[in-house]
C-alpha cells in the first residue's frame, strides 16, 4: 500500500518513518516462551494477523507532493492515502496541496497533519471534499494513531476499488444485455419489415398494401386507390436483360415515392406492377395527382449505361365514406381501370366507373365537345418567351393551346390532343392554331412564333403546301415561323420527312427538333434532317442539379448543336443555377417559368415591345417584371 508523507519538517518524516517500520515478532519464539510459562496443556497463542505493508513516498513541499500523485498515475500505482501538513513554507499550504492532490486523483484518502488551526475543516473540506475522504490528525501525533488511521483507509481504498470495479463490471454487463435487447428488437423490426416489403425496391409489398388499405377503410377518409403498370416494360428485359428491368423499376419506385402526396402509400405488388394509396378530396384532384406520379415514370432513363424510355398507365378509383370500402374490390375496380388505360393507348391515367363505358362516353363527348369548341369560342392560344443566351433578348413564343370548356371546365392538352389525335379533328385545330399564331406574330416588332405540329399533322398529304398556303395568305414572313416536330412525327418514313423539312427549310421557315434526346434516333435524324436547332426535353434540365447523367446529357447536346451550326433551346428552365449553367455551357436559347408562365396574348404582346430580359447583378427582371418569377412548371 503506497502512503504519501507530505511535510516540510525533516523531523515529522523520521517520526514518520519509525511510526510505519514493520515490528519484528518471532512467533516461533513466543510460543516457546508460553509454553514455559503456562505449561504444555495450555491454550495455543493464535498467530498475529499479517500487518499491512506500507510503502512510503517522502515529499518535503507541495508541488513536489502534486508530482508524485500525477506521477503515480500515470504509472498505475496510485497512493492510497497522503498525510499532509498545513504549513510548509515557502511553498504552497496543506490547504492547496489537498486541492491539487484531489483534483489529479479523486478516490485518494487525504489525512491533514497539523498543529495549528490556520484553516477550519470545513475550509479545507470545501476545497479538497468530498468530507468523506478527508480526516484530520493533530501533532504531535501517537504512533498508533498513525498506523491505524493509515491501515484503516488503505484498506477502505482497497474496497473502494474493488466495487468501482464492480460497479463497472455490472454497468458492462448491463450494456451487454441492453445490446443484446436492441439487437433483438432490430432482428424482429428486420423480420417483419421482409415479411412487409419488397426485396428489389425496399417499397411496401401487396401484403403491407392490403393492410394498409383496410386500415384506411376503417377511417372517415376519402381516398384513392391506384394501379400502376410499366408500359412496354417486356421489351427491357428482352433486349438489355433483368438487370436493367430491376434498375429501371427501382428508378420508376424512387420517383413515385418522391410525387407520392405525404401520408401516401407506394407498394410494389410484383412485377412491373404498383399500387397507390393517398387520401384526396374527390376524383378530379386524386386524378391530377395520377398524372403528376405518371410524369415521374416517365422520359428517358439512364439504365446500366443505357437510354431507356419509360412509361407508365394507371387506373385510380375514389372511395367515400359512404361509398366503396371493400379492400378486395376497390384493387380489383382500380385494376380494372388500369386495362382500359392500356387498351385506350397506354402512358395515361383513367378513372373506374361501374361499366368503364363512362370512359367511352367521356372520350366521345370530349371530342363532341372539341370539334364545337372554334365555333363557341372555348380555346385560345397562351404564349411563352423563348429568350437569347447573351442579352436575354426575347427572340420568339411558343404558342400553346388551351381549352376551357363550359361542360367540363379546363381541359389539359394530355387530354384532348390525343383524342384529337386520333380522329380528323388534329388538322382543324392545327390550322386553327396556325392561323391565330400568324395574326398574334404581326403584332411583335420582330420576334418568331414556334408552333407544335403533331406526327398526324406532318403526315397529312400536301402539308408544306398548305403552310405555305397560310402564311402568304396572313402576311408574314416565313422566316418568322418556327415549327416545332417531335421525333416521333418523323421516325416512322424518314425519307418522306428529310424531303418535307428540306422544302420548308428551302421557304425560310425555321425548323426545330422537340423533346431531343428521348428518342432512340437522334443522332441519325440531326444527320439527316435540315434542322435550325435542337430543343433539349425538360426532363433534363429539370435533373441537371441531382444527376451528372442529365448534366453531361446537356452538355453534350449543347457542344453536338454547336458544332453542327445549329441553335439549342433549353425547355423547362426554372432557377437561377440552371440559367447560369446552360449559359456557361454555351446554349443558345433558354425557356421556362424561370422567366415567364405561358401569357395571354395581350401580355405577350407587352412583353415584345419590350424586348429585352435585363440581367442584373444576381437576378434576371423584365419589364414589365408583372409576367416575369420563378415557379414550378406543371
Amino acid at each position: 500500500m503506497r502512503i504519501l508523507i507530505v511535510d516540510d519538517e525533516p523531523g515529522m518524516h523520521d517520526s514518520y518513518k519509525r511510526s510505519f517500520a514493520p515490528v519484528s515478532a518471532d512467533a516461533g519464539l513466543l510460543g516457546a516462551m508460553a509454553a514455559d510459562l503456562f505449561g504444555d496443556d495450555s491454550e495455543p497463542v493464535p498467530e498475529p494477523e499479517p500487518e499491512a505493508t506500507f510503502e512510503l513516498t517522502h515529499a518535503m513541499q507541495g508541488l513536489d507532493a502534486v508530482g508524485h500523485v500525477a506521477a503515480a498515475i500515470r504509472d498505475g500505482d496510485r497512493y492510497a492515502v497522503a498525510f499532509i501538513d498545513v504549513r510548509m513554507p515557502p511553498g504552497i499550504d496543506g490547504k492547496e496541496t489537498a486541492r491539487r492532490i484531489r483534483a489529479l486523483d479523486p478516490d485518494i484518502n487525504l489525512v491533514i497533519v497539523t498543529g495549528y488551526s490556520d484553516f477550519s475543516p470545513l475550509e479545507i473540506s470545501r476545497a479538497a471534499g468530498p468530507a468523506d475522504k478527508i480526516f484530520y490528525i493533530a501533532k504531535p501525533f501517537e504512533v498508533a494513531e498513525v498506523t491505524a488511521t493509515a491501515t484503516a483507509l488503505g484498506h477502505r481504498w482497497q474496497v473502494d476499488r474493488e466495487l468501482a470495479a464492480a460497479r463497472e463490471s455490472l454497468a458492462a454487463q448491463v450494456q451487454l444485455l441492453r445490446e443484446q435487447s436492441h439487437e433483438l428488437a432490430a432482428n424482429e423490426s428486420r423480420a417483419i419489415h421482409m415479411a412487409n416489403h419488397d426485396s428489389l425496391t425496399e417499397a411496401p409489398n401487396r401484403l403491407a398494401f392490403r393492410q394498409a388499405l383496410t386500415e384506411r377503410a376503417r377511417t372517415d377518409a376519402t381516398f384513392a386507390v391506384a394501379m400502376v403498370d410499366l408500359d412496354r416494360f417486356k421489351l427491357v428485359n428482352d433486349t438489355l436483360g433483368h438487370l436493367a428491368g430491376d434498375e429501371l423499376i427501382r428508378l420508376i419506385c424512387g420517383n413515385l415515392q418522391q410525387a407520392m402526396p405525404a401520408g401516401g402509400m407506394v407498394a410494389r405488388l410484383g412485377g412491373d406492377e404498383f399500387g397507390l394509396l393517398f387520401d384526396s378530396p374527390g376524383v378530379e384532384a386524386a386524378e391530377m395527382e395520377c398524372d403528376r406520379m405518371l410524369r415521374g415514370c416517365c422520359g428517358t432513363f439512364k439504365v446500366l449505361g443505357n437510354s431507356v424510355q419509360g412509361g407508365a398507365s394507371i387506373g385510380v378509383i375514389l372511395s367515400a365514406p359512404a361509398g366503396l370500402r371493400d379492400p378486395t374490390d376497390l384493387m380489383r375496380r382500380a385494376d380494372l381501370a388500369l386495362n382500359d388505360a392500356k387498351r385506350e393507348g397506354r402512358g395515361i391515367v383513367r378513372v373506374f366507373d361501374e361499366s368503364m363505358d363512362e370512359n367511352v362516353k367521356l372520350r366521345r363527348s370530349i371530342e363532341g365537345g372539341l370539334s364545337k369548341a372554334i365555333e363557341k369560342g372555348e380555346l385560345h392560344l397562351v404564349y411563352q418567351p423563348i429568350v437569347a443566351r447573351e442579352g436575354l433578348e426575347i427572340v420568339g413564343f411558343e404558342a400553346l393551346l388551351r381549352w376551357n370548356t363550359d361542360a367540363h371546365g379546363p381541359i389539359s392538352p394530355a387530354v384532348f390532343i390525343p383524342i384529337a389525335e386520333e380522329s380528323n379533328l388534329i388538322h382543324e385545330l392545327g390550322d386553327w392554331v396556325l392561323e391565330q399564331s400568324l395574326d398574334m406574330v404581326k403584332d411583335w416588332p420582330g420576334q418568331y412564333v414556334s408552333v407544335n405540329f403533331s406526327p398526324r399533322q406532318f403526315r397529312r398529304h400536301n402539308f408544306v403546301g398548305r403552310i405555305l398556303d397560310r402564311v402568304q395568305r396572313a402576311g408574314v414572313d416565313p422566316q418568322r415561323v418556327q415549327i416545332e416536330i417531335t421525333e416521333t412525327a418523323i421516325f416512322d418514313d424518314a425519307d418522306r420527312a428529310a424531303e418535307t423539312l428540306y422544302k420548308l427549310r428551302q421557304m425560310g421557315f425555321r425548323i426545330a427538333l422537340d423533346d431531343f434526346g428521348t428518342g432512340y434516333s437522334s443522332l441519325y435524324n440531326i444527320r439527316k434532317f435540315a434542322l435550325d436547332c435542337l430543343k433539349i426535353d425538360r426532363s433534363f434540365i429539370d435533373g441537371m442539379g441531382r444527376e451528372r447523367e442529365s448534366a453531361a446529357i446537356v452538355q453534350s447536346i449543347v457542344h453536338l448543336g454547336r458544332s453542327l451550326g445549329l441553335g439549342v433551346i433549353a425547355e423547362g428552365v426554372e432557377t437561377e443555377a440552371q440559367v447560369q449553367a446552360l449559359r456557361v455551357a454555351g446554349c443558345s436559347h433558354l425557356q421556362g417559368y424561370f422567366f415567364s408562365r405561358p401569357v395571354e396574348a395581350a401580355v405577350a404582346r407587352t412583353m415584345a415591345a419590350s424586348l429585352y430580359l435585363t440581367n442584373g447583378e444576381d437576378d434576371l427582371t423584365v419589364d414589365p417584371p408583372a409576367q416575369l418569377g420563378t415557379g414550378t412548371q406543371g
